[in-house]
């Protein structure tokens, strides 16, 4: 009777990609170079295969450790675009320190708009996590111009006409003072809670995402700062 063993293989030349940043070119000059260890040994092949979960890999002189998916929570500071390449500033480049290879924003904040974005560079969380048929709530810190009265709350709540024959789905207001507000919304139309709080005759002067589904904003996160999501976080999510 025959017995196999199903691997984890990937070859050096793509791990040290994954792993390092490089491109295939610099990973193969790399390890021609002898640059790279496998389990202490020098690398002889970029077309050599490696086990990715068990065996040990360095290079110049530093481990290496495979992550099919990363997952990062930033606080957004104002100023940058999200997205991964513009013209501007992009979110991803204030994650110069990291192997950027793949990582994109999950959903957007307008460049004014601060505070939480998951960044990731896995595809089917963040499909899941901006699907209008999931519904994931987004809440929002909301400095406005005037005290809404309770008519506006009222029509924010229920949802109303925001322009472009768009109508937001109903929302959940919590008054702070009278002028902050939290407002939490489940879709994510284009400048919604700008839109929305505009149809009812008021104007938003600062805004802040606070939270998206069951992660919150890390409150010892400055603007522009990042962290990887926690183990519990992953868990929510």
């Amino acid at each position: 009777m025959w017995v196999f063993l199903l691997l984890s293989t990937m070859r050096l030349d793509k791990y040290i990609c994954e792993t390092a940043g490089l491109s295939r070119s610099e990973a193969k000059k790399a390890i021609k170079a002898g640059l790279v260890l496998v389990n202490g040994m020098k690398a002889v092949s970029p077309d050599d295969n490696i086990d990715e979960t068990s065996d040990e890999i360095s290079y110049k002189g530093t481990s290496l450790k495979y992550e099919q998916f990363v997952y990062f929570m930033l606080n957004k500071p104002a100023g940058v675009v999200s997205a991964t390449i513009d013209r501007e500033k992009t979110v991803i480049d204030l994650f110069s320190g990291e192997n950027c290879k793949g990582l994109f924003p999950v959903g957007r904040l307008d460049k004014d708009t601060v505070g939480l974005l998951i960044v990731t560079n896995d595809g089917d969380l963040g499909h899941r996590l901006t699907s209008p048929k999931k519904k994931v709530s987004k809440k929002y810190l909301v400095k406005i111009i005037t005290p809404l009265s309770r008519s506006d709350i009222s029509r924010l709540e229920t949802g109303l006409n925001i322009g472009n024959g768009e109508v937001s789905a109903p929302a959940i207001v919590e008054i702070v003072d009278e002028s902050s507000i939290y407002l939490t919304v489940t879709e994510g139309k284009f400048h919604e809670v700008k839109r929305m709080l505009k149809a009812v005759d008021n104007e938003v002067t600062y805004l802040k995402r606070v939270s998206m589904g069951p992660i919150v904003l890390d409150p010892l996160l400055k603007e522009g700062e990042y962290r990887r999501l926690t183990p519990s976080e992953l868990e929510l999510l």
